[in-house]
């Protein structure tokens, strides 16, 4: 392990440039769940444990059109949560890492929470692959509209677990709004914001190839379930020539030439970080 940890230290010292990419795992050491398994999203959310509805059928878009409350609920209270949770230290310490280096950072993450931009991260340099908590589109798509969430705040029956008054609508029709989420089973999200920020990586990365940058691509607690973050950073790793290093403390697996970190989130930025 001491010989890993040098190795991973010494790519990302001698990295001119820094792609982070984090899946949940990111969140766990700022207290939010991952939502693991039904177990541990049940945990979470014990009300939906009655109703025996796993993660990927309560995160369907059906919900606003058969249940209006018990999908604004859900996503009610994840609203408010991201919004009260505070970053942990790692993020502070990847951001002054890439603050260091001469190529900068960009950011790719499937976390809908935006801790990244709360932490200080650049907005013009961060992916939100599956979309934001923090917009809305109309659930009926009466336009490719997305706008913030700002002032909106849903409050939750906890016993019932159902929202209460009025739920928030769509600013140009006024037919139920929704988070501008990627959920499963998702034919109606407007991708037009994330689709913006994926062409500034791509300029990024460009950028960084022409200029023969050393990258450093740090992974963050990106499990196997939803592999979108794992697959961004072994693609951008082949064919850059990048540094692979991931920390997770489960699917740490890693293809030749990465460099593997079982650790917790903060444990594994930490360690790489301090050099």
């Amino acid at each position: 392990m001491e010989a890993t940890i040098a190795r991973a230290r010494a790519a990302v010292e001698a990295a001119d440039a820094l792609l982070i990419t984090a899946g949940a795992g990111m969140g766990v050491d700022s207290g939010l769940p991952d939502f693991r398994g039904d177990e541990g999203f049940w945990r979470a959310y014990p009300p939906i444990r009655k109703l025996g509805l796993s993660f990927a059928e309560m995160a369907n878009p059906r919900w606003f059109e058969e249940q209006p409350r018990l999908a604004w609920a859900f996503y009610g209270h994840r609203l408010r949560l991201y919004r009260e949770t505070v970053p942990h230290a790692g993020f502070t310490a990847l951001l002054e890492l890439g603050k260091r280096k001469k190529g900068g950072c960009f950011v790719f993450t499937s976390n809908v929470d935006g801790h990244f931009q709360k932490a200080g991260f650049d907005e013009a340099r961060i992916i939100e692959c599956h979309g934001s908590i923090h917009y809305l589109q109309c659930s009926r798509n009466c336009s490719e509209a997305i706008w913030s969430a700002e002032g909106i705040d849903v409050t939750v029956d906890g016993e019932r677990f159902e929202a209460v008054g009025e739920l928030p609508r769509c600013s140009y029709c006024g037919a139920l709004a929704r988070p501008n989420i990627l959920m499963f089973g998702d034919w109606a999200w407007q991708p037009q914001r994330t689709e913006g920020q994926e062409e500034r990586m791509r300029k990024w990365l460009q950028g960084v190839a022409e200029r023969g940058d050393r990258l450093a691509i740090i992974e963050i607690g990106a499990g196997e379930a939803v592999p979108t973050v794992r697959y961004t950073s072994e693609t951008v790793a082949r064919e850059l020539g990048g540094t692979l290093i991931r920390i997770n403390p489960r699917d740490d697996a890693v293809p030749r030439g990465g460099i593997a970190l079982k650790m917790g989130g903060i444990e594994g930025i930490e360690t790489v970080t301090k050099f």
